[in-house]
């Protein structure tokens, strides 16, 4: 997998003015709204042919479901003294079809909404290394919901120019729409631009999404901060997420990215 737009590639030395003019300027290229050649709806984890797949399959025998399901592709990150171990997995309905990683010198500490450029370069380096080109790229970080809408999600989708989700699990800004208390699985509310935010407010930038809750209410799981990354809308997003979760908080492929990057740093380590 090959940047499309290098010229954006996360560079850690740059100033503060700097990285926060580059940021606007992603954003100012990023696509939020759906620009993607994939069906959503072929977009899963179950083996089981969908309802709309199994309508098409009738009107054109010689289609095949699985081998033309969208490549989507979990990103995430294990950490191991000043060094980031991005580990990427590539599922297609639900089938592992490639693993890879890379392991690369961490450049600054975190900092909230330059989270791009401190762990972007190792995730660009992980991606470079796949052999196959996913359809859509999955992030554990945000993608629109972001200071300058310009997320890790948004970031490295605009590089690659592929359709991305950002998903995570605190919410960096932004106001919900209702509150996300102890929200039935399924439940969503839109996540609204506020004064922290480079757009107007009221500005849709991203959903929370209760993906999966207790049955007790002594315990509560929290919800998802799901946003568009690049090429995708913030509702379609949403949608994306739901059909990738398998009865646990994250979707199959963040969640297998998250297991595999733990696998390599116990190895290292």
């Amino acid at each position: 997998m090959e940047p499309v737009h290098a010229e954006f590639l996360p560079d850690a030395s740059l100033s503060r003015e700097e990285i926060e003019s580059l940021q606007r300027e992603i954003a100012d290229n990023a696509v939020f709204e759906d620009r993607f050649a994939f069906d959503p709806a072929a977009v899963q984890i179950s083996s089981e042919p969908s309802q709309q797949q199994l309508t098409t399959a009738a009107s054109d025998p010689n289609s095949d479901a699985a081998a033309d399901a969208p490549l989507v592709a979990g990103v995430d990150q294990a950490f191991l003294d000043d060094r980031a171990i991005s580990a990427v997995v590539v599922l297609q309905v639900g089938e592992v079809v490639e693993r890879t990683h890379a392991v690369r010198e961490l450049s600054i500490p975190y900092i909230p909404g330059l989270l791009a450029f401190r762990e972007g370069g190792p995730i660009a380096a992980a991606l470079a290394t796949l052999d196959c080109e996913p359809d859509l790229l999955c992030f554990d970080g945000s993608g629109r919901i972001h200071y300058r809408q310009a997320g890790l999600a948004t970031h490295l989708g605009v590089v690659f120019d592929t359709p991305s989700i950002g998903i995570a699990k605190n919410l960096l800004c932004g106001t919900p729409r209702e509150s996300v208390d102890g929200r039935p699985a399924g439940w969503r509310t839109p996540i609204e631009a506020a004064d922290a935010v480079d757009c107007a407010d009221g500005t849709v930038i991203g959903h929370a999404y209760q993906s999966r809750q207790y049955e007790s209410s002594n315990r509560h799981i929290n919800p998802l901060y799901i946003s568009p990354g690049h090429r995708v809308a913030a509702e379609t997003t949403v949608d994306l997420v739901a059909a990738l979760c398998d009865g646990y908080k994250l979707p199959e492929p963040t969640r297998l990215a998250d297991s595999y990057a733990d696998e390599i740093k116990a190895e290292l380590s």
